[in-house]
């Protein structure tokens, strides 16, 4: 098994072609999700990004969830969009 690969803001940034800036404002939390995406490591303030969760989520179709929009999948396989 692979270690994960952790990387802060500013490498991701590197990464995937993205403004810092844009990583924090417009990513973070709408698509790249805490736990998911990205953790604090022992809760603090500093923010470490999984790039293998990023990378593989990154390609999915972005029609069904579009950079600020927010949903929340039901069981039925539907989404909720807040």
């Amino acid at each position: 098994m692979t270690q994960p690969t952790y990387l802060t803001t500013d490498e991701l940034s590197q990464r995937i072609k993205y403004d810092v800036r844009t990583i924090r404002e417009r990513l973070k939390d709408s698509v790249l999700i805490e736990g998911i995406h990205y953790f604090r490591p022992f809760g603090g303030r500093k923010i470490l990004f999984l790039w293998e969760a990023i990378e593989r989520d990154m390609r999915m179709p972005s029609l069904d969830s579009p950079v600020g929009m927010s949903a929340i999948p039901m069981a039925n396989g539907a989404m909720v969009h807040g």
